[in-house]
C-alpha cells in the first residue's frame, strides 16, 4: 500500500496489460504502427530516466508485470483489460486467454475481464460465455474502434451491441469498460467518440459503464454524458499521467471530473505498460489542484477522496473485500517474493 501523509492507501490498478508487439507477431502494418504510437505516449508522459527501450516495450513478460506493479508495493490488486487487435497480431495483442495464465497463478492480486464484439455474431455471443464459464469473469473491455475486415469499428448503441449487453446483464457480467479516448493509429478518431455510451448507459442501468480514459479529448461530452447517467464512472488512464508533466492540466481534469461525477465514480488506472505504477501513483496521490480550481470547482484533492479513486471505488464495483485482501496479503507470495509482508501489518498468529 502506498503510504501518504501517515496514511494507508489501497491501490487498485484498474487498467493493466500483459502485451506482445514482437515484430514476430505482428501481421499487418496497423500493429507496428500501433505500438509505435503507444510508444510515443509512453515517451511524453514518463520521465526520462524511468523510460522503457523500444525492444523492452514490445514484449515485458509475466515476470516483469509482476515486480512493476507489486515489487515496490505501488499496487495491490491490478485489473486486465484485455485488448485483442487480431487483424494487427498473430496471437492478438493481449488477450483474455494470455491474460488468464498470470491472473490463475496469482488469484489473489488480479482480476481478469473478458471482451465482446458485436460484429462477431452468434460465435461472438458463444465466445463471451465461454469466457464467462471459464474464468467467471466480472467485466469486459470493449475496443469500439477496433479493425475487422473491412469495417474499421462498430458502435456501443448498435442494435447487434444491445444483443451483446443484454447478455452480459443475464450473465451477471455487470462492469463494461470502453475505451472512449484518444485515438491511436492507424485506428479512427470518430470510433472512439464516447457519444454512443448515452443510449447504452440509458437502456441498461444496471451495468456499470466504465468510460476508458474519460473520453479525451473529449472530456465536456464525457462529464455531460456521466452527469445524468448514474451507472457512467470514468477511468482514469491516459489522463493520469498529466501529474508528472503537465500538473496545471491534470488538476483541470480532476477538477472538471470531480465537480460533475463527485469522488465515488472515478478509477484509477496506469494503462501499464503505457505507464508504470511505480513512480505513476506516486504522481497522483501527491499532486495538488491550483487555487484557481479549487476556487472555481468548490472540490478537494484529498486523502478521502484519493482512497476513493486510487482503490475503494474499484473495490466496490468489483465486490473486493479490501482489509480480507491486506491479510492475504501479509503472507501470499508476491509479498515473500519482494518482502513485504509486514507492509500489510502483522502476520496472523500461527496455531499451537
Amino acid at each position: 500500500m502506498y503510504q501518504h501523509d501517515g496514511e494507508d492507501v489501497f491501490v487498485i490498478d484498474a487498467h493493466v496489460h500483459l502485451w506482445d508487439a514482437s515484430e514476430e507477431n505482428i501481421t499487418h502494418d496497423g500493429g507496428e504502427q500501433f505500438i509505435q504510437c503507444f510508444y510515443d505516449y509512453h515517451t511524453t508522459f514518463t520521465p526520462d530516466d524511468r523510460q522503457w527501450d523500444m525492444d523492452e516495450y514490445r514484449k515485458y513478460g509475466q515476470e516483469r508485470m509482476v515486480e512493476d506493479l507489486f515489487g515496490n508495493a505501488a499496487a495491490d490488486v491490478a485489473i486486465f483489460q484485455p485488448t485483442y487487435l487480431t487483424d494487427f497480431y498473430d496471437e492478438g495483442f493481449n488477450t483474455t486467454e494470455q491474460n488468464a495464465e498470470l491472473a490463475l497463478e496469482y488469484p489473489e492480486r488480479f482480476v481478469l475481464n473478458g471482451t465482446f464484439d458485436p460484429r462477431d455474431g452468434k460465435e461472438g455471443l458463444e465466445y463471451l460465455e465461454e469466457l464467462h464459464d471459464t474464468y467467471d469473469i466480472q467485466g469486459v473491455k470493449l475496443y469500439t474502434a477496433e479493425w475487422r475486415d473491412e469495417s474499421k469499428g462498430w458502435r456501443l448503441d448498435d442494435e447487434e451491441a444491445f444483443r451483446f449487453l443484454e447478455r452480459c446483464s443475464d450473465l451477471g457480467i455487470e462492469n463494461i469498460h470502453a475505451h472512449k479516448g484518444p485515438t491511436i493509429r492507424p485506428l479512427n478518431r470518430d470510433a472512439f467518440d464516447v457519444k454512443d455510451v448515452d443510449d447504452a448507459a440509458s437502456s441498461f442501468p444496471e451495468l456499470n459503464f466504465v468510460v476508458e480514459h474519460v473520453g479525451l479529448p473529449r472530456l465536456d461530452d464525457f462529464c455531460w454524458i456521466a452527469a445524468q447517467e448514474t451507472n457512467v464512472y470514468g477511468g482514469l488512464a491516459v489522463a493520469a499521467p498529466f501529474a508528472q508533466n503537465r500538473p496545471g492540466k491534470f488538476s483541470e481534469i480532476v477538477s472538471e471530473l470531480l465537480w460533475w461525477l463527485g469522488e465515488d465514480r472515478l478509477l484509477f488506472g496506469s494503462d501499464y505498460a503505457l505507464w508504470n505504477p511505480d513512480w505513476l501513483v506516486e504522481e497522483v496521490i501527491e499532486a495538488e489542484l491550483t487555487e484557481e480550481h479549487r476556487a472555481e470547482y468548490g472540490v478537494e484533492w484529498d486523502l478521502e477522496t484519493k482512497k476513493k479513486v486510487m482503490g475503494e471505488n474499484a473495490a466496490e464495483l468489483y465486490d473486493i473485500d479490501v482489509e480480507e485482501k491486506k491479510r492475504q496479503f501479509r503472507e501470499d507470495e508476491i509479498s515473500q517474493q519482494f518482502d513485504l509482508t509486514d507492509h500489510y501489518g502483522e502476520p496472523a498468529a500461527a496455531d499451537d
